[in-house]
């Protein structure tokens, strides 16, 4: 066995970018970390081939000593921290100290600074084990920090490095990270001598549609939540806003990037109700707390952290998106339709119907209330082809889905039924039979109890068939046998008490959408209005129970510019 010896101080480095250094984003986030710290208020990120030949960071910060340069790319040497209650409530984004060492250990490094009463700026150069000496240099207060031929000393390490695409694509999500982060702050970047993106400090609304596109933006509600030292702000979006990925999901904690177990939880809890099957939702959300409350000193990466009340900290973000996300159509921002200007203009054509029936058409129409001020959905005009209701508000024509919008209504009131202790049930007047087999009546059977918390009650009718004797009220105008088929196979398939606790929303959305009012049925004046009532009283109308919007708005202008009104 070998002898026990303390490591060269070159290898010891090599060994801490070995997690700190993973691949050119890393560089690119710690140089930009280090001048966010400093106080810049713009940054220029310089980019070529993807990063892995050279990433450069110039800044307008407060710059470093002459006399501190040797300092800055020694390992453990920080301006950040001197003792452990500084560590304990680390407020910038650097701390460990090692982030310039470890760099320049596996790369070709050099810094020039100055600082505001400097008679000028200062120079040093690093190449793995060999730093240069300080020199003059000629540049305006602030730093510029530039590493070329990443892991040039290290070729086991550069292979693993992807194509030139691949990395300035990680470059460039690590950019928008950071300028997410820091609106106030102006930001270049560039890529092999063109600029890839320009932003000028500016409103969290206006850089996050730059950065994750206008219909993100368009489509999520603002959020602004405080208590007992916790704030939680910034932007969540509507289940219009989804995505098939969890791409656009940023969450910060004082500013920092973070992946957090108890904060995704959180957040998928309060969508839980909203989005469905595999949609993910997207959001940009801040979350303010003392630095003494949370650990950030987890790993190198600094984008892991630990709570020191982890179950209040997810309490209060859970229900905080809850609350933005789940108002009623009376209080929930207005979905507004696109309206296409490039269709062609409706051809002329001929009145084939004689004077008197459009009188009698007329003469039908059902007038509006009279009413000081119209509901927030106004007041139903009609029917379109059994599927969507026409409605009159202030801003001018409400769009419904009626089978969408009435599935929300039903869910909630299952929910709340379910949440008051069980589903309110309907005994049947002539029980709805159905064809089972051995394995559905096996489950009706075992699973007496939690069918009737849902408001179903089953009993086996013959050798292979089950006769439903009660359904949840809400629901016993619905197709009853094929919302028992459905309920009897999420029991099977993911167990009573499962179905009941994980899989709780979905099962009620599928019993919701089997109780909904159907397409093609007609409904009259008096409850399509009804309708509209319900959806400004229900939480969460805006959308239905998989994440479709149930109502648009078209406003007046929308109309004029459609009939080129005023043109």
């Amino acid at each position: 066995m070998s002898a026990i010896r303390v490591l060269p101080e070159l290898l010891v480095s090599q060994i801490a970018a070995g997690e700190v250094v993973e691949r050119p984003a890393s560089v690119l986030k710690e140089l930009i970390e280090n001048s966010i710290d400093a106080g810049a208020r713009a940054i220029t990120v310089t980019l070529d081939e993807g990063g892995i030949r050279r990433v450069q960071v110039e800044d307008d910060g407060e710059g470093i000593a002459r006399e501190d340069l040797r300092l800055a790319l020694a390992r453990h040497a920080t301006s950040k921290i001197r003792d452990l209650a500084d560590l304990e409530g680390v407020a910038t984004m650097g701390f460990r100290g090692e982030a310039l060492a470890s760099i320049a250990s596996v790369s070709r490094l050099s810094i020039a600074s100055r600082i505001r009463d400097a008679a000028h700026g200062a120079h040093i150069a690093g190449e793995g084990a060999h730093v240069g000496e300080v020199s003059p240099a000629a540049r305006a207060q602030g730093t510029t920090v530039s590493v070329g031929e990443l892991y040039f000393n290290t070729p086991a390490r550069r292979k693993f490095l992807r194509t030139e695409a691949t990395e300035f694509g990680h470059c460039d999500e690590a950019f928008r990270r950071v300028a997410l982060a820091r609106c106030e702050v102006a930001f270049t970047l560039k890529h092999n001598g063109r600029v890839s993106r320009h932003l000028r400090p500016q409103t969290l609304a206006e850089r996050a549609a730059l950065l994750l596109g206008d219909e993100l933006v368009a489509a999520s509600v603002p959020i602004e939540a405080r208590s007992a030292g916790l704030a939680l702000t910034g932007l969540a979006g509507t289940p219009q806003a989804a995505r098939p990925r969890a791409e656009a999901q940023y969450f910060f904690v004082n500013g920092r990037f973070v992946r957090d177990r108890v904060l995704a939880h959180a957040v998928r809890e309060a969508y839980s109700q909203l989005l469905h099957g595999e949609r993910q939702p997207a959001y940009v959300l801040f979350l303010e707390i003392d630095p003494r409350a949370v650990d950030v000193n987890v790993h190198p990466s600094k984008t892991e952290v630990r709570f020191r009340e982890s179950r209040a900290v997810h309490q209060f973000v859970r229900h905080a998106l809850e609350r933005a996300l789940s108002p009623g159509a009376a209080q929930a921002p207005v979905a507004y339709a696109s309206v296409s200007h490039a269709g062609p203009i409706q051809p002329s054509f001929g009145l084939a119907q004689p004077p008197a029936a459009y009188q009698a058409f007329m003469a039908s129409a059902v007038p509006l209330p009279a009413a000081e001020k119209a509901p927030p959905l106004g007041y139903a005009l009609g029917q379109l082809h059994g599927v969507y209701v026409l409605a009159q508000n202030e801003a001018g024509l409400v769009l419904v889905d009626m089978h969408a919008a009435h599935e929300r209504i039903v869910m909630e009131k299952l929910k709340q039924n379910l949440d008051a202790g069980a589903v309110q049930r309907q005994a049947l007047l002539v029980p709805a039979v159905l064809a089972a087999e051995a394995l559905e009546l096996a489950t009706a059977e075992e699973n007496r109890e939690v069918l009737e918390r849902l408001g179903l009650e089953l009993a086996v009718s013959g050798p292979n068939e089950l006769s439903v004797r009660a359904a949840p009220a809400a629901l016993a105008a619905g197709d009853i046998p094929g919302l028992a088929r459905e309920v009897l196979r999420e029991i099977r398939e993911y167990g009573g008490s499962g179905a009941l606790a994980a899989r709780q929303n979905e099962l009620l959305a599928t019993m919701a959408c089997h109780g909904a009012v159907r397409a093609n049925r007609a409904l009259t004046i008096a409850e399509m209005n009804a309708l509209l009532r319900e959806m400004e009283e229900t939480e969460r109308s805006g959308s239905c129970n998989h994440g479709r919007p149930t109502w648009y708005q078209l406003t007046l202008g929308d109309l004029d510019r459609l009939f080129l009104r005023g043109r």
